[in-house]
């Protein structure tokens, strides 16, 4: 009944997810941003160490991004490890840093996207957050989608230091506190941010089941829309991200007015 059930699914899918292209309206996100959660209640449910849920995880990213380039999405932000994270149990971390820089190497090889690390780069080992730079840097001449990957990511933390780096350059100036207190204004710490010069996330998916940001994009995602999809990460299909998508396109976006 199980490979009945799967057999069935391969061949309708496809046909459905082409019924969802078809059918979807106009106006889809620029910016996407995606919480992978769930590797680790994934691995779990199939019997599995929480290593290989990191892996299948990892692996499920090119898909998605794929997925985003085919409707034309400009930014994709990808939640990998937050500064939470940073506390898991030591072997555990350390197998999640390689897992997240194997898959970063991997994409970047690839030259199809422009990969832009962000988060708190010196919180994480040195080799990780080398490694992220290097991918930065390889890429940075890619004219292609743009791909944030946040690592050692915590929304509090982006806006503290979003503040500080705007404290240093008005110090450098010469500029007053006082004088800054008279002209400060959101749009000064919104250029101090990992995300500057990008347009803010008109969508954020979180899988697994969860219904909360846990700090993701804090400030960017002020007037962002929402979809809490109930798939470990692993599972998310082409499918899922199409509802997603659609659920967007269908909401009336009025932002206060």
């Amino acid at each position: 009944m199980v490979d009945w059930k799967r057999g069935a699914r391969r061949v309708l899918y496809p046909a459905y997810e082409r019924r969802v292209v078809r059918r979807m309206p106009d106006n889809l996100p620029k910016h996407v941003g995606v919480m992978l959660d769930g590797n680790r209640r994934w691995a779990k449910a199939v019997g599995r160490d929480t290593a290989h849920g990191h892996r299948a995880g990892a692996a499920n990213i090119e898909p998605l991004l794929t997925w985003c380039e085919e409707i034309g999405i400009e930014v994709v932000t990808l939640w990998l490890l937050s500064t939470d994270n940073l506390h898991r149990p030591a072997k555990e971390l350390e197998q999640l840093l390689e897992i997240i820089e194997d898959a970063v190497d991997s994409l970047a090889d690839q030259r199809r996207w422009r990969l832009n690390p962000v988060g708190a780069l010196d919180l994480l080992p040195d080799r990780t957050a080398a490694r992220l730079k290097t991918a930065a840097e390889a890429t940075a001449d890619v004219d292609g989608m743009i791909v944030n990957v946040a690592v050692g990511y915590g929304g509090r933390r982006e806006i503290a230091d979003a503040v500080r780096s705007l404290l240093q350059e008005h110090a450098a100036k010469g500029t007053s506190l006082e004088e800054l207190a008279q002209i400060i204004d959101v749009e000064h710490i919104s250029d101090h941010l990992y995300t500057k010069g990008q347009p803010d996330p008109d969508l954020v998916i979180r899988t697994s089941g969860e219904q909360r940001l846990g700090g993701f994009l804090l400030w960017q995602s002020a007037k962002s829309e929402f979809y809490f999809c109930e798939a470990y990460w692993p599972d998310f299909r082409r499918v899922d991200f199409l509802r997603a998508i659609r659920a967007y396109a269908l909401r009336e976006r009025r932002h206060g007015a």
